[in-house]
């Protein structure tokens, strides 16, 4: 029996790195001889956003980290002792194969020392471009303490589990290893094409750029007033009302929408003709691969990274410099006006996306956690022979 114990702040919050959580869970609780476990710190006895196997079992610590104050605020640092206490208690309890966390709280700095007999592997679900950028300028010395401390910490994990190639330059540990998401739905069903609706979905927060895409329907609106675009998502409200206060201001409330996010979203976006992406950066956005599942083209900025991994140029979607709204807008407009185009691509991500199916990227997963567990045994070994 393999005891898998994936740790995270919550899953009742719609987002993409909870999506892929919820997946991997429920295809590895359904191996013989595998236990699941998901821990949590945070999740304020609701209900998660997505559905979760019966056979998983779900357990919170109930740390409650207040999340819009900084960790190293009071209130948060008097919670790191009962938190570490909490965790070691879980572990001693269940006797983990191997532990997994998405967590970047204060367990990501303790976690490879708490259980120094399992395996620990970090997993990173957003792009560390901008990490990257800040760290090489000129920094406060406490910044540069921390940059030196994750070094240290991400050397202490068996692995660190990255999306893509491009991400590797941002480590300066010899551990990564690359393992995209998996889509775990091909839907048979996919979108028509014909209805003068697109589509754009994710977390609404100022990383995603949807005060961009706002600017770009407004050029394309112009032209094609039969055209609505609708954006799905939940997220930071101040940010949420700034967008609609743009939308009013740009009289484009007939046309734009902003609608909370829905575990179903493959069907709105199978109502829809094409999806539309304008983030600053992104990793593996799941939200391009579920939308290729459908059919549908996507129009995304070239932002550091993420879509160039999954789009291919004038193939399944368009690619647009970063930032360039007016550009945007034209491709959007020419995509809207060419049924032939919005056809053809979207027959081509419904198949391109297939190779991320999920028995393929989860045969990976579970090779890594073997290899993870051997080389930990015999390290194990080797400190008590040496002793």
């Amino acid at each position: 029996m393999m005891t898998i114990v994936f740790i995270t702040d919550q899953i009742y919050l719609h987002g993409g790195a909870e999506r892929v959580l919820s997946n991997k869970v429920n295809y590895l609780s359904q191996l013989d001889n595998t236990k699941v476990h998901i821990l949590t710190t945070e999740q304020k006895e609701k209900e998660p956003c997505y559905p979760i196997n019966k056979n998983v079992i779900i357990n919170d610590l109930k740390i409650d980290y207040n999340r819009k104050k900084s960790y190293f605020t009071l209130f948060n640092i008097i919670k790191i002792i009962p938190h570490f206490i909490k965790l070691k208690s879980f572990f001693l309890k269940i006797n983990p194969d191997v532990i997994i966390t998405l967590s970047s709280q204060f367990d990501y700095y303790f976690l490879p020392f708490i259980n120094k007999k399992t395996p620990t592997i970090k997993e990173f679900h957003s792009s560390r471009h901008f990490y990257f950028e800040n760290r090489q300028k000129r920094t406060s010395y406490l910044k540069n303490i921390i940059y030196r401390l994750n070094d240290f910490i991400e050397k202490k994990y068996t692995y660190n589990a990255i999306l893509t190639n491009d991400e590797k330059k941002y480590f300066y540990s010899n551990n990564t290893v690359v393992i995209p998401n998996a889509l775990t739905k091909f839907p048979e069903k996919a979108s028509s094409l014909e209805n003068k609706k697109l589509i754009s979905a994710g977390r609404i927060a100022p990383v995603k750029g949807f005060e961009n895409l706002i600017n770009a329907w407004e050029l394309v609106s112009k032209k094609n007033k039969e055209w609505i675009l609708e954006i799905y998502g939940n997220g930071e409200e101040s940010y949420i009302n700034e967008l609609r206060a743009l939308i009013k201001f740009k009289k484009l409330e007939k046309s734009l929408k902003i609608k909370p996010a829905v575990s179903n979203i493959e069907d709105k976006m199978i109502e829809s003709s094409g999806f539309i992406m304008t983030s600053l950066t992104e990793c593996f956005p799941m939200v391009l691969l579920e939308a290729m599942s459908v059919g549908l083209p996507i129009i995304s900025f070239d932002c550091p990274n993420g879509p160039k991994n999954i789009i291919t140029h004038n193939v399944d979607g368009l690619l647009v410099p970063y930032g360039n709204i007016l550009l945007l807008s034209k491709e959007i407009d020419c995509l809207i006006n060419d049924l032939s185009m919005r056809k053809q691509f979207g027959l081509n991500a419904k198949s391109n996306v297939k190779k991320y199916n999920k028995n393929d990227i989860m045969k990976r997963w579970f090779s890594l956690f073997n290899k993870a567990i051997k080389e930990k045994h015999y390290k194990n070994i080797s400190k008590v022979i040496n002793n």
